[in-house]
Formats: C-alpha cells, sequence, structure tokens
C-alpha cells in the first residue's frame, strides 16, 4: 500500500465535520471563560505597570486556540499542516511577571479542552484553577510596603531616628547604611500604622537630621 492508497480510502471519508452548533458552543464558552481567566488576572495583578492589553489577550488566546483545536479535531490533513505551521511560530514578547506565564497556559489549556469536546473539565477546571489564583495571589499583608530614605549627620542622630521609626510604624528592617564624612544614609522598609505619615514630618524637624523620604514601592517582597 503506498501513501497515494492510504488517502484514497475511506479513511479520510470517516472524520466527521464540526457542526455549527458545536462551533457557536465551543467559541462561546471559550469567551466567557477567556473572560474569567481575564477577571480573575485583573484582581490579582500585583505588578508596577498593569497591562490592559495582556488581559484582552487572555480572552483572544482562549478563542483561538478553540478554534484552532475545532479545526485539527475536524480533519486529519489540516492538523498536519497546522501542526508544520504552527512549528516555525516564535514569540519574542518579555513575559515580566512570573504569574502572567500561568495565565498564558490557563489559557492555552481551557481553549484545547473546550474544543475537545471536555466542556464540564473545562469550566470546573477553569473555576477550581481561579479560586485557587485568588486564594494564594491574595495572601498578603494588608499594610503595603514602604522605602524610608533617612540622611542624618551623626550615629547619636542615626539612633534617635531609628527609636522614633520604631515607635511610630509596625514594622522596620534596615535594608542598607551608607556611611560618608559627617553623613548617615539609612534605607529601611518600614510598614506603617493605619497608613500614618505625620511620624516622617517628625523624623524631618529633628536636630541633625538633613532629609527624610518615604517611598512606596510595588515589588515582590517577604512579609
Amino acid at each position: 500500500m503506498t501513501f497515494n492508497d492510504i488517502f484514497k480510502s475511506s479513511f479520510l471519508d470517516n472524520v466527521t465535520s464540526v457542526s455549527l452548533l458545536d462551533m457557536a458552543v465551543a467559541m462561546g464558552l471559550a469567551f466567557a471563560i477567556g473572560v474569567f481567566i481575564f477577571l480573575i488576572y485583573k484582581k490579582t495583578y500585583a505588578g508596577v505597570m498593569y497591562s490592559t492589553t495582556f488581559g484582552v489577550t487572555l480572552i483572544a488566546l482562549t478563542m483561538i486556540t478553540a478554534f484552532v483545536i475545532l479545526a485539527v479535531t475536524s480533519n486529519v490533513v489540516l492538523s498536519l499542516g497546522m501542526v508544520g505551521a504552527l512549528s516555525i511560530v516564535r514569540f519574542r514578547a518579555a513575559i515580566k511577571e512570573p504569574l502572567d506565564i500561568a495565565f498564558l497556559f490557563w489559557a492555552l489549556a481551557a481553549g484545547i479542552v473546550l474544543a475537545a469536546g471536555l466542556i464540564p473539565l473545562a469550566v470546573f477546571g477553569s473555576v477550581f484553577i481561579g479560586i485557587i489564583i485568588l486564594v494564594f495571589a491574595n495572601r498578603r499583608e494588608n499594610s503595603s510596603p514602604y522605602i524610608l530614605v533617612v540622611n542624618c549627620d551623626g550615629s547619636e542622630t542615626e539612633e534617635k531616628a531609628k527609636e522614633l521609626i520604631v515607635s511610630k510604624t509596625k514594622k522596620s528592617v534596615v535594608k542598607s547604611k551608607t556611611v560618608r564624612k559627617n553623613d548617615i544614609e539609612l534605607n529601611m522598609e518600614v510598614r506603617l500604622q493605619n497608613d500614618n505619615t505625620e511620624f516622617v514630618n517628625e523624623l524631618a524637624d529633628m536636630q541633625g537630621v538633613q532629609s527624610a523620604v518615604l517611598v512606596s514601592y510595588n515589588g515582590d517582597y517577604m512579609g
């Protein structure tokens, strides 16, 4: 039997095409799950700059994956060609947040499972994954961290500044210390009490303190 004989046989005749109803259901559910993934992403995002286009990409990626898998499952010849076409695709976009990779794979997996006809698995799996991400991504302390930069003229002033900072904040940790002649610079991570920043004014008014700067940041940190 030659290669041509295989494709002249009734093998291709047994390939069932996807009905319009199946396509509508699959694409509709892909859109709904894509929106759900987008909402979870928006709720749990903790990076510096939120990208709306990435959220929209998650919706589009779920739907695109679904209709590609629908095409693959409906025609063997098309699936072989599509494998070759997709093998040359290269993605160059940089992923800045590690959790973004999980959302990309989630969108891809949801589209594949939906197009394969495993609708209960797609819906239940997406809801379960969303709950898990919500629980673990939001397990952070209520108080946001701040970086406090203090410049003082000597070790005596440094100790007094530390005492004031400890008494006025929930938590304070020295991150770095730079010593120059007649100048000491402290970089401290602090957590405020009821978001009260009044102590920075008191710190700046202390004798020997040259400047006090409080900066908020949204990076990852150890609780």
